[in-house]
């Protein structure tokens, strides 16, 4: 097989989107290599995909989304905040379908059987596979927070899957009276998306500072840190004032149960009560559930995984990538699901050819919005030591503490460029 060299990948995928300087082989009309089949088209499926393709033209790569567009986590809160549509984040599968060949199959997959190496799809379809590659997303841990089911969640929304949720939650800010409380609960680690929780939080006060003033906003946290806190902090003070509080999990911040009727969240064995106009829950998560029923996931609800290859540690021939995967310190964005797609990429080409993994290098990237204007940052570089993912000592960085205006801004600009160039390489 056509295959990109090991040392050319690994020299690559350590500059994120920039990979897709890759020049393209010429596609076979039809293919008659493997079959790889791809679930989920989101940041870490549709990257793989099109790498697979664009690394070994003569595969047979198809994709199985159930929805014609990806909607982006990544911008939605910039949609609950109001400076952006729905329709900003709506990604399509036309580049990877006409110009990388992938076969794209607007499907639900129902079951895996990994032993026989078949997935059933929801029109009853029984598809084979040589190797599959599962970037399933989130699903959430319902009833963890008591009075928290699937009902309650209609009420009081997630949006921590960009969709009707993330409309719904937008029509409440709206709807609340000026001088109204917005509460926003943060989980604990892991959950995709650690720096979402607070960014939400600044956009939503960005809106507030515009049009309803005299509104608060409270941020429960079940953690006692988190990503960039003293930059969040910094920023909030800076374009809000005290607008927003943030709430440690050992003083009171971690929900215990909530009352959806009321829009009431309790912590410390009810001792302490927070009232909302607007109550934003964000639930412990698990891999979706697609993983679980497969028998890949642990009883923590991720998927346990080579962290070198993304090979399943429960299921041979299964590579699990993105938010599903258990991937050592590497957080869940989008970023990283796009790089685990391209490391997949090439370990199930050289796991079709009986060829070992070698060792490649990770970067993570992740921008947050404090106001429109106003951006900080944080980036990480890992590898694989010892059979995990780590970060590399002294490698990587933080937005300055106290930079100047000119410097937040700048950021705000990189903010919406990593955002159109990483949607580019994924589904460009």
């Amino acid at each position: 097989m056509h295959t990109v060299s090991s040392r050319r990948f690994l020299k690559t995928l350590g500059i994120g989107a920039a990979a897709s300087a890759f020049p393209i082989a010429a596609l076979a009309d039809q293919p008659k290599g493997a079959r790889v089949i791809v679930v989920g088209g989101g940041f870490g499926g549709a990257t793989c995909a099109k790498y697979l393709r664009r690394f070994d033209p003569s595969l047979r790569v198809t994709l199985i989304e159930p929805y014609t567009q990806h909607l982006t986590c990544p911008g939605s809160n910039w949609v609950i905040g109001g400076t952006h549509r729905m329709e900003d984040l709506a990604q399509g599968y036309d580049a990877l379908r006409d110009h990388h060949g992938v076969e794209v199959l607007t499907n639900l997959v129902m079951a895996i059987n990994a032993d026989k190496r078949r997935i059933t799809l929801a029109d009853d379809t029984i598809l084979g596979y040589d190797r599959l590659v599962l970037s399933p997303g989130i699903d959430f841990k319902w009833n963890v927070i008591e009075g928290h089911d699937h009902a309650a969640g209609q009420i009081l929304p997630h949006a921590w899957k960009a969709g009707p949720q993330t409309v719904l939650l937008r029509k409440q800010i709206e709807a609340m009276p000026d001088g109204g409380v917005y509460v926003i609960t943060a989980p604990g680690n892991p959950y995709r998306c650690p720096p979402g929780p607070y960014e939400r939080a600044a956009l939503v006060a960005d809106y507030f500072k515009r049009h309803k003033p005299r509104s608060k906003i409270l941020i429960l946290d079940a953690k006692d840190n988190f990503t960039k806190k003293d930059l969040f902090i910094q920023g909030w003070k800076a374009l809000y004032g005290d607008m927003i509080e943030w709430v440690a999990g050992s003083e009171g911040g971690m929900v215990e149960r909530v009352d959806p009727k009321t829009r009431t969240a309790y912590t410390q064995g009810g001792l302490l009560s927070f009232k909302a106009d607007v109550l934003n829950v964000v639930p412990p998560q698990k891999a979706a559930a697609i993983a679980s029923q497969a028998g890949l996931t642990d009883e923590q609800g991720w998927c346990p995984v080579d962290q070198a290859s993304f090979e399943s540690k429960l299921a041979p021939g299964i590579f699990v990538i993105g938010d599903a995967a258990i991937a050592g310190a590497m957080p869940k964005s989008g970023h990283s699901a796009n790089s685990h797609g391209k490391l997949a990429a090439v370990a199930v080409i050289r796991s079709l050819e009986g060829a070992p993994m070698e060792t490649p290098s990770h970067v993570n990237t992740c921008y947050s919005l404090v106001g429109p204007e106003y951006g900080i940052s944080i980036a990480a570089v890992y590898r694989t030591m010892d059979g995990e993912i780590k970060g590399v000592p002294d490698s990587g960085g933080v937005s300055p503490i106290d930079a100047p205006e000119w410097f937040r801004k700048l950021e705000a600009t990189y903010t919406y460029g990593w955002y159109a160039s990483i949607t580019q390489d994924t589904w460009g």
